[in-house]
Parts: C-alpha cells; structure tokens; sequence
C-alpha cells in the first residue's frame, strides 16, 4: 500500500509529484488541474502526505496516516462551502503559512477550490506566494489552468490529471469500497469515470433512480408545456439530492451548536443564541444553494452524455454507450433526430451549465433548456 493507490490513471503525475516529495523539481507553490472526478483533492492530500512521509509517501506512517485524513498539525485542508473563497476564507490561511512547521518538514497548505478565489482573496493569495517562507508549501486545486488567477497560475508548478478509465475506476471501487464487479462497472461507466459520483451511483439505489428520472425527460418533452414541465422537475429532483446530501448534516451541526452553547432543549433561545443559529443557518443556506448547484451540473453532464449515445448511433461510430441499459431509449431518439439537431442539443446543455455557473436563475436556465430539446416537428 502507498499514498498513490486511489489516485487511479495517473502515472505521470504521480511521477511528478514523488520525484518533487524527495527534492527533485521542488518549488513552493504548485497548481493540480483536472476534468471533476479526476483526483484532483486526492493528488493533491497524497503529495502532502509525502512531504511529510521520512519515507515520501509509505502510506502507513503516522505522518502519512494523519495528513491523508486532515488530522497532521502542519497539512491545512480548505475546501469552501460556498460560491466563492472570501478574503476573510484567505487572510487566516496567509497568517497559517508564515509560521514553521510544528512537527513535520514542511507547512502544507491545500485549497482544493482555487477556481472559486475571487480578484480580492486571489489577490491577497498572491502576495503569499510571491514570498513564501522557506519551509510552507501552497497546493492549489482548480479544473484548469485558466480558472486560476493568471497571476497565481504563473508562480505554480502545474501538474495536469486527465479523466481515468472506466476500469480503472470500476477497479478501484472493487478494491477499495467492496463495490460487487457489475456494480462497479455500471457506475464508473454512468459517472464518466468521476470517482466520487461512481461511489455514490454504486451505494446508492436513490441516487441511481433520481439519475435515470433525468435521462428519461428528454424522451417525454412534447411542445413549450412539456418542456417547463420537465424543467420544473428536474430542479425538484436537484433540490431533492441537494436536500438528501445536506440534511442530516444540517442538523447535526444545530444539535452540536446548541449542546456547545449549552442551550439544547430550551423553547424559547437567548439573543446571543440565536445569532449564532443564525449566523449556521446562513450558512447552511449558501452550502446548500452550492449544493443545489453542483447537482444540476452533474444532471446536465448526465444529459449530455445520453445526447452523446445519440450521436453515436446516428453515426454508427461502433462504441460503447455511457448509458447501455437505455440503449431502447437510446435508439428511439436517434430516430427522432438528424445528427445536426443532436448536436445542438448538446451545445444547449452546455450552455444551461455555463448559465447556471453565472448565476442565473435555475429555473429559467432549465425551461430555455427543455425548449430546445424539443423534438423538431417534421
């Protein structure tokens, strides 16, 4: 066993970053990029996790034990909850890397959201890294290059991960979760090999269901009506998963808040109290409409990817679907279509993502969508 096991289809990065663990090309800020799913978070806890390693990542060490699961004193993880990382998300982080490390070589700091910096946080970022100390490291995650600042993204290291493959992944889950092996490999195959969405399609059976509920709108939408009709409910089936991943952390987070406050079981909540409950409830507010955000994305993905089955059976092009078990559904709209309107199609739902992504309303990114999938009255 070492550090690297579940980062699976990875063999260059993975030589990059052991060879920078024990000192060749080692700088002291770095930029890991990658398609959702890719192991960006995990690349990233792993090579922390070797830095502190005396043996640079054995896997089985107290440093490497602790630094993998956020518990080593000199391995800070951020990962925000909500649109985007605030200057005040940043300024504690910057004070954090002046200090030296308390018991490991080296103060390892990992933002696995870099993409969500804004020009103030960014900014301020930057200053951190144009004059680092010479003991702390800044591990930066982000879908790509371009996501990150230019400023920042010059002053890194990049490492690069590309989509794994589906047996990689199917393996993995195998291996590392006891996923059963037809199980594993429905669920990398339907995820695009996302490691993340893959363990919850293969542990999940509502997760399953509410994802085929998506695939099968675009089938039942006849005309304008039918359209906002399916609109409407694919937001409820993303409010639904949003509410399944948040709820019962929501309200743990209220019982630990009050059992700390010393206020568990009171009717009625002193002022100060309620500022606090207050304060949790906004947010698990924003978190929650990240959330909801975040699962509409993956719908549209799960969209697309059934338009490209479409348009592989309009061409005949002899690969294997991403959704073989709707291979029925599959054909029937690849009769309903020519190759040109699926691919239309397809770039309306990559514009609902990048619409919802800039803050317009779901919902109405959603009907613009649905109207488009129309079938074409011939």
């Amino acid at each position: 066993m070492t550090i690297w096991d579940d980062l699976v289809g990875q063999p260059e990065a993975v030589q990059t970053l052991s060879r920078a663990a024990s000192g060749e090309g080692m700088t002291h800020a770095w930029l890991v990029t990658g398609p959702p799913g890719s192991g960006r978070s995990t690349a990233a806890k792993a090579f922390a996790a070797a830095l502190q390693c005396p043996q640079v990542g054995c896997g089985e060490c107290h440093e490497c034990r602790t630094a993998l699961s956020g518990a080593h004193a000199d391995v800070t993880l951020v990962a925000t909850e909500h649109v985007h990382l605030r200057a005040e998300d940043v300024r504690p982080l910057i004070a954090l890397a002046q200090q030296r490390p308390s018991a490991g070589r080296w103060r390892v700091v990992v933002i696995e959201d870099a993409d969500r910096l804004n020009d103030t946080s960014g900014n301020l970022l930057l200053k951190a890294i144009e004059e680092p100390p010479p003991r702390t490291v800044w591990l930066l995650c982000a879908p790509g290059p371009d996501d990150v600042l230019v400023t920042i993204r010059s002053r890194c290291r990049h490492v690069g991960l590309r989509v794994p493959s589906v047996e990689a992944v199917a393996e993995l889950l195998v291996r590392r979760d006891g996923v059963e092996h037809q199980m594993a490999a429905f669920a990398a195959r339907a995820s695009g090999s996302h490691v993340g969405v893959a363990l919850r399609l293969a542990t999940d059976e509502g997760a399953r269901i509410r994802r085929r509920e998506v695939l099968r709108l675009p089938g039942s939408v006849r005309g304008v009506g039918g359209a906002v009709l399916a609109a409407g409910q694919l937001a409820e089936v993303a409010q639904q998963e949003s509410k399944a991943a948040t709820e019962d952390r929501n309200a743990r987070e209220r019982e630990e808040l009050l059992a700390a406050l010393g206020a568990t079981g009171l009717r009625t909540l002193p002022p100060a109290v309620r500022s606090q409950v207050r304060k949790l409830e906004e947010n698990q507010k924003r978190r929650a409409t990240r959330a909801q955000r975040d699962v509409l994305d993956r719908s549209l993905t799960d969209l697309l990817s059934l338009f490209r089955d479409v348009l592989v059976v309009q061409l005949g092009a002899g690969v294997e679907l991403t959704n073989a078990e709707m291979a029925a559904e599959v054909e029937q709209l690849a009769r309903q279509s020519s190759p040109e309107e699926t691919i239309h199609r397809m770039d309306a739902i990559a514009q609902a993502r990048f619409r919802i992504a800039a803050n317009v309303a779901p919902l109405l990114a959603l009907e613009a969508l649905m109207v488009q999938l129309c079938p074409v009255t011939r």
